[in-house]
Formats: C-alpha cells, structure tokens, sequence
C-alpha cells in the first residue's frame, strides 16, 4: 500500500512500524491543545474545526508534556488514499491503553472516531488525552495503529465455534461464542504473590511514552490483591490493570479485536487497546496468553466478581498469514504475558 500511494508519508517508515496485521501511526510535529472534542461532520475538515477549538499549540519536534484532563489534536504523519474496496479502523496500541492515555484517530468529515471509510483520501489526526498520567510525547511517538479491511472479515459463531475445534482458542475451560469469544475476570489469581492488577496513582510524575523499562512501579501503581468470594469494588473513574481468566489464542489464519461486552450489564467499561495480532499467545506449549484489560468505572462504584464476563474477542480472517508473527522475531512485549503493566515499567 505503501508503494502504490495507498499510505502516503514524508518520512519513510520506522524498521519495526508494521505488525503483523496493523500499522503504527507516528505523531506530526504539532499538537493543538483543544477546548473540547469534536467531530467534523460530512462536509468540514479536520483542519477547519482546528481553526475554531484550538486554544494554543505546541511544538513537538523537541518533545513536549501533555497534561491530564486536556484534549490535544495532533496531525499525524501518516496519509491514506484508500481503494474504492479498502477500509480502515483504529485503536490505541497496547502500551498505550496500559498507561490511561485516551487516543482516537480522526479523519477528515468523519461522523465517527476510529473509522475510516473505503475510499478515504487525506490526512489523519490523532485525538489525545492523558487520563491518570501526564505524558512526554514527540515526533514520532506512535501511541494508536490502524487495521485496513477488504469485505467482510469477521468469523461467524459458526466459524469461530469450528476454528476453536480445530485450534482450541482458549484454555483452560471451554469456550463461550456468541457474537464473538467471551472473556471473563480473573479476581482470584495464583500468584503467591496475591496481586490480581494494579490501580493507577493521582499526581505522579510524567511518564516518556517512548522509554522502555524505565519507571517503578511503585511510583505509579497501587497493587490489587485478592479477596476470595469479596470481589472488586470499581471507585468512579479510577483506572485498573486487571487480566482475563482465559488464556486465549489468535492462529496465524486471523486477526481478533477486543470489544466492549454488553453496556447494559453494568456502569464500568474495559477499553483503550483493542487489537491482537496474528499469533497472540500461539505457540508449540499452546498455553495461549493472557489479555490485559484496562477497566474504569463510571459515575457510581461497581462489583466485579470473578469470572464475570467482560468482553469479548471477534476474530477476522486475514487475506493470507502475515511473514512473521506476533512474538516471532518482532521482540514483542506482550507475548505469553498473565498480569502485565505496560512496557515503561520496570519489571520486580
């Protein structure tokens, strides 16, 4: 797509930009702090609306601190002119949905985040929030990726039912279809240590999106440890790092997307980082990996119990395998993962 102009770029793509079912989108060399969200809407720009919300903007070529509870508008490096046939969506990567960073893409007369139309031709921008921790960005930085479509890729409960005979998709446990694979909590781990995921601190320090191994945990994070039969009390928008019960796997033939389960079951929502690449958690032990979910309450606390269920995979079929896959020979991070914070964080 690259070489036939379907994704324009004025700087050539990064060594380890392209995964195995996704693009990493790289930041511009501005970010415009904004009044408040927007839309464009079918006949305006992204540009134009900037014109009228744009309340200062800052220079990123050096590096610059995006503050908690702010809104910034970043353009990003990457443009698209899509095929008639081809569609894209969005999502955060994985490392940044572990931090609470809330990033959306927008395009150009968009009526929703995160979706691209087949046929789109022109720019994109990154929308950028910070929740719990304020973060050092810059050129480059690549903090959402996008997944191009052709037609209709999603499994069926038929398909998927026999994808999971052929190649059980999670373990231990039999696998609950309906609309995609159901994933439930994990409020009851094994560990010796006790610890079933983490609460994010208030007023800490910033946080370089683009430094690996390099923050304490403790400096960021409260540990969750486990109450048997107790369950775990949400507050209101406060940020968690749980894990699934499952242990699940993505076969070399597919991609999956992680989605909300049901809105109707209960005031909190686990979000931000929705893709998982061909050969997530597949491997010769097939032991699969375990998902990380990034969980907020809203407006008044919730009980999670264990084994509720909380979201749920659907997976898509891929034009062909890719070359390589996820956690073979790509150093990628969250490969067999159980619990796991995001990547700045150095391991106990």
């Amino acid at each position: 797509m690259a070489q036939t102009g379907a994704i324009a770029s004025g700087e050539a793509f990064d060594a380890d930009q392209i995964q195995p079912a996704s693009l990493d989108l790289r930041l511009g060399r501005v970010a415009h702090r904004i009044r408040a969200s927007f839309l464009p809407g079918p006949d305006v720009s992204v540009a134009d609306k900037l014109e009228d919300v744009t309340l200062h903007t800052i220079d990123l070529t050096r590096g610059a601190v995006l503050e908690t509870g702010c809104v910034y508008v970043v353009p990003l490096m990457e443009a698209l002119d899509l095929p008639a046939d081809v569609a894209a969506s969005t999502n955060p990567k994985s490392s940044t949905g572990r931090l609470d960073i809330f990033t959306r893409v927008i395009a150009d007369r968009a009526g929703a985040f995160d979706r691209v139309p087949a046929g789109y031709r022109g720019p994109l921008y990154a929308e950028i929030s910070p929740r719990t921790f304020p973060a050092l960005v810059r050129t480059g930085s690549r903090l959402s990726q996008i997944r191009f479509r052709r037609g209709a890729a999603t499994l069926s409960d038929a398909e998927l039912t026999a994808l999971h005979r052929a190649e059980p998709l999670v373990s231990p446990g039999n696998a609950v279809i309906d609309a995609g694979l159901h994933l439930s909590i994990d409020l009851e781990t094994s560990d010796p240590s006790g610890v079933i995921g983490y609460r994010g601190k208030r007023h800490t320090g910033v946080i370089d999106v683009d430094r690996k191994d390099g923050y304490d945990v403790a400096d960021f994070w409260e540990p969750v440890t486990v109450r048997p039969g107790r369950g775990l009390i949400l507050d209101p928008n406060e940020f968690y790092i749980l894990v699934s019960r499952e242990a699940v796997q993505v076969p070399p033939s597919c991609a999956a997307e992680m989605v909300p389960f049901d809105p109707l079951v209960g005031e909190f929502r686990v979000h931000y980082a929705g893709f998982f690449d061909p050969g997530f958690g597949h491997g010769a032990a097939g032991a699969g990996a375990r998902a990380v979910l990034e969980v907020r309450s809203h407006e008044v606390p919730f009980i999670l119990d264990h084994g509720q269920v909380v979201g749920r995979l659907v997976y898509e079929r891929m034009a062909e395998a890719p070359d390589t896959l996820y956690g073979s020979g790509l150093r990628s991070n969250y490969q067999a993962q159980r619990l796991k914070l995001s990547k700045h964080f150095r391991a106990a």
